[in-house]
């Protein structure tokens, strides 16, 4: 079974947020990043870009497939996590210490339709 930590949110697109404050932390779960193999690539939006609930905000890349990471709630993008760009591999070692991106909230109300740590791991053993 997949990691799965308390204290965060999660979307049915296997991505987690941590708010600190109107800060969010955006990054992938240890299932989703388990499920694509080993990342050789990260990328995130740009700073200043503005994101919708259920819009891109960046995209990992492994030996298996590319894939597109959705931010599960609305913000303007304040960086891209350096790290991701120097070595992608730190997803897979710390998919929980390594987001992607950190975006100012547009709506804290959003973190309210996503699941928390004991509806996720119920989620993910549906699958």
């Amino acid at each position: 079974m997949a990691e799965v930590r308390q204290g965060l949110k999660y979307s049915k697109d296997h991505d987690w947020v941590r708010a600190e404050g109107n800060v969010a932390y955006i990054g992938i779960t240890d299932y989703a990043q388990s499920s694509l193999g080993d990342i050789v690539f990260a990328d995130g939006e740009p700073a200043d870009s503005v994101l919708s609930a259920g819009g891109e905000a960046g995209v990992v890349e492994s030996v298996k497939a590319a894939s597109d990471v959705c931010t599960p709630v609305s913000g303007t993008v304040l960086e891209v996590n350096p790290v991701i760009l120097d070595d992608p591999a730190q997803i897979n070692a710390a998919p929980y210490e390594t987001w992607m991106v950190k975006l100012t909230l547009a709506d804290k109300g959003e973190l309210d339709a996503l699941m928390d740590a004991s509806d996720y791991e119920a989620y993910c053993g549906s699958l």
